[in-house]
């Protein structure tokens, strides 16, 4: 029989009485109204089902606005009243929480795998922005489930199983055991009928013998715990026929072992009377090892707090008792719901922040907890602000960093479909790449497999993966091109020494130079000089080293095509490599060294000065240091780069940033993809947030600076990056 508006109105007083109920009644006039001439596949008028909502929410003591909402939650979507007369009509409280449902109700659910059903869990917490809405939602669904036998047989098995997956852990998350247990027991009876009733009539058959078990019990213990002082309400407790087909099939049991088929509740005043009454059944019945538990000390994830044991009663029966307080049982049936605040225009609960807050680390979003200890906080509406969940075309649930784009959606479903990606439809409309994704939207990928990823599409993606994705790609496609240009660069300089590429000898000795500059073969050397991460010219003075060596006495004369030089290659005496990449002009054997206030390095203008008692000093030609210098021209020396070094250089750059989380990372992670070796770095951020960054470390010549220091200023922050001035010494006497 459907609950009527004056009955729904006395059920609120008898919890919440000298509140106002004229809002209810205003708003079943309204509802009423707005479903005129709508039914229900059960022949009832369609405003039964609002009615019947907020009357579950009312045994739940929830506040006016929720069952007020309750009442209202179909209007929008099922009639011609939109939110704005919502609003005017009751308030800002009543439409947000109206307008809520109404979102959560145009979800639709595909597939239901584990993980699925896990994120559409997570989707409807992040997509309420109050915890009433996902109540409304609740008793929405358990009314649905009391009514679904005029429903055909598939719609019956889908609301089930979505039911079962989706809707009754959430209750159970939140603590609700009766709207739980209803919840499944509705859903097996559709999912699992022959199963269903075989239990219904077990329970049915054993019932007489039961209760009349239990009368004996209860009457002894109530003796028992009257004689120590301990006032308790005892009573048989309610047997649930899911509870009892899962540890049939779980456990592998008969019907006849489940102990809870026999279980009575223990109700006392207060936690020491919880326990007083454990002592005195255990000192009665013998307890089974291994059955206590302690959830009054150590609650359960969704707050739930009683003490759990098992006993051996009379005539050798297990029997199954549960003990706890008023108030935990208050919170073990209506969990978040006993612990709401009825504001109604007074002063509220003042405890219920410091309650909600514990409630708030007691929930756990997983499948099931082992440790009782691993909490997180799942009611805390922004548990889940960095993420956004989005539909595939299938219904399926795939969440996402928020902020993400179809891009990130496309290499979340495939890396081949991302890489294939041309375009993306966002709820049926097409929309840039660029779109900012928002939660519940529905996303069909368009693709082409001619087509491949841009690079531009490093720019907009937000995920990890995506951007992991893009990279390897390119990383694929370049090195192609690396390999071919490095071809071509190194090529280029061996033909000015007078020198050609070819042979077995010149592949060994390439190999040998890949191995000697730690790469694993020759091909990727080539295609790191290709890169830019390089010099093509130290690697040339390497091979000029390895190949140019004399034939020995005995007449052996080089393979055919390999590295030699066109004109004899043996001088009259022999030139000594300078280990600084720089050489006198005229002469072989001085001492020379690079000066480390500018460190210059193959490519700059330079200027040499004998020292005093050590030998050639070598500036850049823009050193203030050299400015000083060249006055003494007597002691100006003639100096050049030795185009056949294969020595390495030191080198410092600077760069500024706008200081942020993983600047640091992201920077020597541009260093390292530039193929250079960070010999120290120097890092401060000034009260601005503007960092600044020092880096010395070795490489070949300007070439590969340059390369180093386009790949640094395409880092995200980085507003400037050059090489370092030469500074100059005060109080210089000499070079």
């Amino acid at each position: 029989m459907t609950i009527t508006i004056e009955q729904l109105e006395e059920l609120v007083l008898s919890y919440n009485p000298g509140v106002q109920t004229t809002a209810l009644a205003e708003a079943y006039a309204f509802a009423t109204e707005a479903h005129a001439g709508q039914m229900r596949k059960s022949g009832e008028p369609f405003v039964s089902h609002p009615l019947e909502v907020a009357g579950i929410l009312a045994e739940l003591h929830l506040d006016t606005a929720t069952i007020t909402a309750a009442i209202l939650h179909d209007v929008v979507e099922d009639s011609h009243i939109d939110m704005k007369e919502i609003r005017e009509r009751f308030g800002d409280e009543v439409a947000g929480l109206v307008d809520g449902v109404t979102k959560l109700g145009r979800i639709k659910v595909g597939t239901l795998a584990e993980q699925q059903s896990q994120n559409m869990r997570k989707m409807l917490i992040a997509m309420a922005k109050d915890i009433r809405v996902i109540l409304i939602k609740l008793a929405d669904r358990l009314h649905n489930m009391r009514t679904i036998e005029f429903l055909e047989t598939q719609r019956q098995l889908d609301k089930a199983r979505e039911t079962m997956e989706i809707y009754a852990p959430l209750a159970h998350r939140f603590g609700i055991s009766s709207m739980k247990w209803e919840l499944e027991d509705l859903s097996m009876k559709v999912l699992e009928p022959v199963k269903y009733e075989q239990i219904q009539r077990m329970v049915s058959e054993s019932r007489d013998a039961r209760e009349d078990y239990l009368g004996q019990v209860i009457g002894e213990l109530t003796r028992e715990l009257g004689e120590v002082g301990i006032s308790a309400e005892i009573s048989g407790r309610p047997k649930h026929f899911y509870s009892i087909y899962q540890k049939m099939s779980q456990k592998g049991k008969d019907f006849n072992e489940i102990y809870d088929l026999i279980a009575l509740r223990i109700i006392v005043d207060s936690v020491k009377d919880v326990y007083g009454a454990l002592g005195t059944v255990h000192s009665i019945w013998k307890p089974v090892p291994g059955r206590f538990k302690d959830y009054v000390a150590m609650p359960k994830f969704n707050m739930y707090q009683s003490l759990h044991t098992t006993v051996i009663g009379p005539a050798g029966r297990p029997l199954e008792l549960q003990l706890r307080t008023r108030e935990m049982h208050r919170t073990a049936e209506y969990g978040i719901a006993a612990h709401w605040r009825y504001k109604e225009g007074g002063k509220g609960d003042e405890s219920f922040e410091e309650r909600l807050a514990w409630l708030r680390q007691m929930l756990e979003w997983q499948t099931e907890l082992k440790d009782p200890r691993e909490f997180m906080e799942a009611l805390k509406i922004d548990l889940f602000e960095d993420e956004v969940f989005v539909f595939t075309p299938k219904g399926d649930v795939v969440s996402l960093r928020k902020g993400s784009t179809p891009v990130d959606f496309a290499y979340a479903i495939h890396t081949e479909v991302g890489n294939h990606t041309v375009g993306a439809k966002v709820n049926g409309s097409i929309v840039p790449l660029g779109y900012e994704l928002q939660m519940g939207d529905r996303i069909d990928i368009m693709t082409n497999k001619s087509t491949g990823p841009s690079r531009d599409w490093l720019n907009i993606v937000k995920t990890s993966g995506a951007r992991s994705k893009i990279r390897t790609y390119f990383s694929k496609v370049s090195r192609t091109d690396d390999l071919s240009r490095g071809k071509d660069e190194l090529t280029k300089i061996v033909r000015k020494q007078g020198l050609s590429i070819g042979s077995h000898a010149g592949v060994k000795a390439l190999a040998q130079v890949a191995k000697d500059l730690n790469f694993a073969e020759g091909d990727d050397l080539v295609a790191a000089i290709g890169a830019g991460k390089c010099s093509a010219k130290m690697v040339v003075g390497r091979l000029i080293k390895l190949l140019s060596v004399e034939p020995s006495a005995k007449g052996d004369q080089p393979e055919p095509g390999e590295l030699l030089p066109t004109m004899p290659m043996t001088p009259p005496r022999s030139r000594r490599r300078s280990p600084t990449g720089v050489r006198v002009k005229g002469i072989d054997d001085l001492l020379v060294r690079l000066a480390r206030c500018c460190n210059p390095v193959p490519g700059d203008g330079i200027v040499g000065f004998v020292t005093r008692g050590r030998g050639v000093s070598v500036h850049r030609g823009d050193c203030p240091n050299a400015a000083d210098l060249l006055r003494q021209s007597e002691r100006i020396i003639d100096v050049e780069w030795d185009v056949e070094s294969s020595t390495t250089y030191q080198v410092e750059i600077f760069i500024e940033a706008r200081d942020r989380t993983r600047l640091l990372n992201d920077v020597t992670a541009a260093l390292a993809e530039a193929g250079v070796n960070v010999l120290s770095a120097n890092i401060a951020t000034d009260k601005q947030g503007i960092a600044s960054m020092r880096f010395l470390f070795e490489m070949g010549d300007m070439e590969q600076l340059d390369a180093v220091l386009a790949r640094v200023r395409g880092t995200d922050g980085v507003f400037n990056a050059d090489r370092m001035k030469p500074a100059p010494v005060s109080g210089r006497k000499g070079a």
